[in-house]
């Protein structure tokens, strides 16, 4: 008995992961439309006594998803073909100048730009490092380098290195170590995280030593 619910709560769990993720996002992308979309579409008497409450809601999600994506889409296309990059520039320059909406606005778009810039090298370099005592060993990846002030403050270069937690790797520990007291892996973070997520049972093809970046 136990083998069989183990086998099919392996089974079951990663759909149950995706469904839940999939309708976090759906619902994070639409919600500040559907309100919108819903009292539009009920205005029509016909479309209001026909459909239910809920496929009213659901039509309307499926139809602020597809708008979403050909907006963005139409987006991309004039910022690449009528210079509307100078427009942003100008509401760059506006929403700089606004107090606390400044600091909000800058670390978002910095954060976005890192995950999803077509340069991104962050968090490609898995590495081991002593914590949360020395001789404990966790999985990190490096972000970046550390600011100057804290590389000043110790009198030594400093990496950033990201630790993810164990299974929500969305949460983590952000530290500070010099080179020398890492030890880089052969591994993808890819495998790296999927080690994470599973607590684990999960291993990497292959776990060894190699060359600093």
């Amino acid at each position: 008995m136990k083998k069989y619910f183990l086998t099919g709560l392996v089974t079951l769990l990663p759909l149950a992961v995706t469904f839940w993720i999939v309708v976090f996002l759906i619902d994070f992308l639409t919600k500040p439309f559907t309100g919108l979309v819903v009292s539009f579409f009920t205005s029509f008497s016909t479309f209001a006594i026909h459909v239910p409450e809920q496929a009213a809601r659901t039509i309307s999600q499926i139809v602020i998803l597809i708008s979403l994506f050909f907006f963005t889409l139409f987006l991309g296309f004039v910022a690449r073909r009528f210079f509307f990059n100078q427009l942003l520039h100008l509401g760059d320059r506006f929403l700089y100048k606004i107090p606390l909406v400044n600091k909000i606005y800058k670390t978002s778009k910095d954060i976005v730009r890192s995950l999803f810039g077509t340069k991104k090298t962050s968090f490609k370099q898995v590495v081991l490092l002593p914590f949360p005592y020395k001789k404990a060993y966790c999985i990190g990846l490096i972000s970046t380098e550390s600011p100057t002030t804290c590389s000043a403050a110790v009198g030594n270069p400093m990496l950033s290195v990201f630790i993810p937690t164990t299974p929500n790797p969305m949460t983590g520990y952000l530290v500070m170590c010099r080179k020398e007291d890492l030890i880089f892996l052969s591994m993808k973070s890819e495998e790296a995280f999927k080690y994470i997520v599973s607590c684990g049972v999960i291993q990497p093809q292959q776990v060894e030593k190699r060359g600093a970046l």
